[in-house]
């Protein structure tokens, strides 16, 4: 598993495209845009690109993780 290069939640911007959220879980590329078409993920589409509001994101991890990341 890669480790992520990011500390805490406060160093994400507002919105993570499939890039970033891998690298955040410290997933591969691949990994993050599989994640990104999950039903239960919280993406959103914007014409073409698929994002995930920061807030959303952490709730995400937190109910799937028990809060630890």
């Amino acid at each position: 598993m890669k480790e992520s290069v990011y500390k805490t939640y406060e160093e994400l911007p507002l919105f993570l495209n499939a890039n970033l959220v891998a690298k955040v879980l410290g997933v591969s590329p691949s990994s993050g845009y599989e994640l990104m078409h999950e039903k239960d993920f919280p993406a959103l589409k914007i014409g073409s690109r698929i994002v995930v509001p920061k807030e959303k994101f952490i709730a995400w991890v937190e109910q799937n993780t028990g809060g630890a990341i």
